[in-house]
């Protein structure tokens, strides 16, 4: 078989790279107070596109540092309540997507939230205000400012609070709700999934934002990595401190929250996958406590995996 990155049976065993900062504990609960302590003033706009057995709703919400965050949310009419719910991400520099794609699940009886990841290519604000480089990339923006000013956690905090405000609508069982995205979608169902224990399922497919190290190790600081190619040629360009910086990069590397993931866990992943390398996903798959199910592609990249929509639907659609 054709190998990009390690053997399957190392993969499955490989304990990822990237240094884990000293305080990363502390710093995810201060992060989460952070979030808990801000008003979400959750705003509720009827949208100009409706069907006939669903409403649907852009959703207002203010996350951490004042950003004024959006997500698509649609309910089904006539459904029990409450209901169970998912939750979606989409991939880096994208956007929430279009309404009809996400009535599948209000056909179903559930509601649905897709999040604009704030400051790409959704209606959700990027509210700035961090030191260094914010021309090109977002996981590392921040860098050079203190580690709780990372864009990235911003954007994890934002998927954790997005989780609470639909648990606690009426019409929603905040037991029955999971989440689900590819790539760096993929990497925010993680996310989610660890700093709201509350999420039952999780759908992650080729995570992206995992063991910066080891995609720099590969030489695959390119496509969707680059911006971590580009920071050290203008901001280290002798790797004097190479290790300071994958470690702060540690704060916002996804297999270090898995481990607190409470929910069932589907992963998708194709082995030939040259833009988040296997070996990167696995570092945070591995770190799961809690069952997963993995869905292997052995030929497949960073593309469409045959069949891996419908199971992923069918895995949801048990909540």
């Amino acid at each position: 078989m054709p190998m990009l990155d390690m053997p399957l049976n190392e993969l499955k065993a490989y304990p990822g790279r990237n240094p884990r900062p000293a305080d990363y504990d502390a710093y995810w609960e201060a992060a989460l107070e952070e979030m808990r302590a801000t008003d979400p003033q959750v705003e509720l706009i009827p949208s100009d596109f409706q069907a006939p057995y669903a409403e649907c709703f852009d959703l207002y919400f203010t996350g951490v540092r004042g950003a004024r965050i959006h997500a698509k949310y649609i309910r089904p009419k006539n459904a029990d309540t409450p209901h169970p719910a998912v939750l979606q991400f989409h991939g880096y520099s994208g956007d929430s997507g279009d309404w009809q794609d996400k009535l599948q699940y209000a056909a179903l009886g559930f509601s649905y939230a897709a999040l604009d990841v704030r400051g790409q290519g959704g209606l959700s604000e990027d509210s700035g205000g961090h030191k260094g480089n914010t021309f090109q990339g977002h996981f590392i923006r921040g860098l050079d400012d203190a580690a709780d000013n990372l864009l990235m956690r911003h954007v994890f905090l934002d998927t954790a609070q997005l989780a609470s405000i639909v648990m606690g609508f009426a019409e929603v069982d905040e037991n029955r709700v999971g989440a689900t995205g590819w790539s760096q979608g993929g990497a925010l169902t993680i996310a989610c999934a660890a700093l709201e224990p509350r999420i039952k399922r999780a759908a992650t497919v080729y995570p992206f934002l995992s063991d910066y190290k080891r995609v720099w190790e590969m030489d695959l600081a390119k496509d969707a990595y680059a911006e971590l190619r580009d920071y050290f040629r203008h901001f280290d360009p002798q790797h004097k401190r190479q290790e300071e910086i994958f470690t702060k990069l540690g704060y916002v590397d996804i297999q270090h929250l898995a481990p607190r993931i409470r929910a069932e866990v589907l992963y998708g992943v194709g082995l030939m996958d040259s833009i988040c390398p296997p070996s990167t996903q696995f570092a945070a798959v591995n770190k799961i406590e809690s069952p997963v199910q993995t869905e292997i592609y052995p030929d497949f990249g960073h593309e469409g995996l045959p069949g891996l929509p419908d199971r992923i639907f069918q895995f949801l659609s048990e909540l």
